[in-house]
């Protein structure tokens, strides 16, 4: 089917693509700010809050891939409209849910929903774009909203809960879902595979077999600090799968993956510099709103608000980073934009326990003025790379890349700042803090914050203030780590960039 007739229908068709986009991405990070409320009201254990965390994003990621080829199949806007369904139903039940695992639960199935929307609407727009100039500028749009998206989402969190309860941060996703269904059908053209093939059912059981254990390996070696036993064997599994998956893909007329598509060096670099670059972005973004409102004491408004030179860095690097490609080059904007969230990471891995709000929003602005940039460009690559037929399977690759990047930044970084923290409290722990209370204290700060509220100010107070100081320690460490992984992003994706051979458009 060709494109929509019409540029101003095209551009108003984009703009109904970027709601599902901007939803998809704030519930990465709207939870942020809203984890001291729901640490008081449900009292989940510190791997609870990560899985409350980590669980939409992990979901999303594993079930891109099967979404993407089914799209391609059944028709892209049929499969958006269907996840917005569920994604919608979904938020209600995290909204309302009584129970730490009840959330888990219901934020995995935002993230079945979610999987539906990402690379629908990302092939859509390949479909809708002809045009490489076109198709470029769209995809900056796209990529603002979805890096912004993140860095959106505790804003809008804090907004919200400055006057309701934390399910608010679930509820505001209904009426944008509403919205969605009512115009998308008359807006939105349908694209589908002109002759689609049975989908490989032996490929979606390997890639589920191959995602799944390595997530789960990565992030429970994570919180334990150790490779154990378990994890051992659930990597190898995992890794075994991906070879069987990458070996049954070659042989498919109609694989679920174009692996021979990282034989491009252009394309690998993209991709892992897609996943690395919002591996750091968000596993940032889960501590600087924590810092504003645990450490520093502001509201959750407030806390929001300073957020705000963030989010307009990211949406505004994102959208001028095609022009800026143009005139020095992609490889040169990789590593120039890797160098610079570097940079940001170390600035903000020095932040104090007092008077640190400067740098860590200098810092927060460094990290996504580098990172937004690089986001634009990785998904133009990879989208470029295909025929239309395909979009759907590459666009569902590049966003697996990036979720997977996503959930895993805070599985890590989250679990080596919780590591650093819990190490820090048990260490100091004052001997007046009563022994029922010292498990609840070293869980997470939220819960030390807690506590305190509930002793007297004699042991509260140095209570708070060894809380506060384990918290900036296990910042600094996990800003630590996210610089190193940048700075050898920045040195090894121009390299990437400039030898591999020029995707086709």
């Amino acid at each position: 089917m060709k494109s929509p007739a019409k540029p101003a229908r095209r551009w108003l068709a984009l703009t109904v693509l970027l709601l599902p986009v901007l939803l998809t991405s704030m519930d990465i990070s709207i939870l942020y700010l809203a984890t001291p409320a729901i640490a008081a009201d449900l009292a989940p254990s510190a791997s609870e809050l990560l899985w409350i965390l980590d669980a939409y994003g992990f979901l999303l990621a594993g079930l891109l891939i099967l979404m993407g080829n089914l799209g391609d199949r059944i028709g892209r806007r049929r499969l958006l409209l269907a996840g917005a369904v569920v994604f919608g139903v979904a938020s209600l039940l995290a909204a309302y849910a009584p129970t730490p695992p009840a959330l888990i639960a219901a934020r995995a199935l935002m993230g079945v929903g979610g999987a539906t929307l990402m690379p629908s609407t990302l092939s859509l727009i390949r479909n809708m774009f002809d045009d490489p100039a076109e198709r470029t500028r769209a995809i900056g749009l796209w990529t603002a909203c979805f890096a912004g998206g993140s860095a959106l989402g505790p804003v809008v969190g804090g907004v919200l809960l400055e006057s309701f309860a934390w399910g608010s941060v679930f509820l505001i996703n209904v009426p944008v879902v509403v919205l969605l269904l009512v115009v998308a059908r008359s807006l939105l053209p349908e694209y589908r595979h002109a002759q689609p093939e049975r989908l490989d059912l032996g490929s979606v059981a390997l890639s589920f077999a191959a995602i799944l254990p390595l997530v789960w390996a990565v992030k429970t070696a994570a919180e334990e600090r150790a490779v154990t036993v378990p994890v051992a064997v659930a990597a190898a599994a995992g890794a075994a799968a991906a070879t069987a998956f990458a070996v049954r893909q070659r042989r498919l007329r109609t694989p679920l993956v174009e692996v021979r598509l990282f034989a491009n060096r252009r394309f690998t670099g993209a991709v892992v510099a897609g996943a690395l670059a919002m591996f750091s972005l968000v596993g940032l973004m889960l501590y600087n709103s924590q810092y504003l409102q645990l450490v520093l004491g502001r509201s959750p408004l407030v806390a929001a608000l300073w957020l705000l030179p963030v989010l307009a860095v990211v949406a505004v690097t994102a959208a001028t980073a095609p022009l800026v490609a143009a005139r020095l080059g992609p490889a040169a904007v990789f590593g120039a934009g890797a160098g610079l969230a570097a940079i940001g990471m170390l600035v903000v891995g020095g932040t104090p326990v007092h008077d640190g709000l400067l740098r860590m929003i200098v810092g927060s602005v460094l990290v996504g003025a580098g990172i937004s940039p690089l986001m634009t460009l990785a998904t133009d690559v990879v989208v470029a790379a295909v025929d239309p037929e395909r979009s759907g399977s590459a666009s569902a690759l590049s966003e697996t890349a990036n979720e997977l990047g996503a959930a895993t930044g805070i599985a890590v970084l989250g679990s080596i700042g919780a590591a650093v923290y819990r190490s820090s409290i048990m260490d100091s722990l004052p001997a007046d803090v009563p022994a029922g209370a010292a498990d609840a204290v070293a869980a997470n700060l939220g819960t030390a914050v807690e506590v305190a509220d509930r002793l007297p100010s004699g042991v509260a107070e140095p209570l708070l203030a060894l809380a506060r100081q384990a918290f900036v320690d296990g910042l600094g460490a996990a800003a630590l780590t996210g610089a190193a992984i940048l700075a050898l992003l920045a040195m090894v994706a121009p390299i990437l960039l400039r030898r591999g051979r020029p995707l086709r458009r």
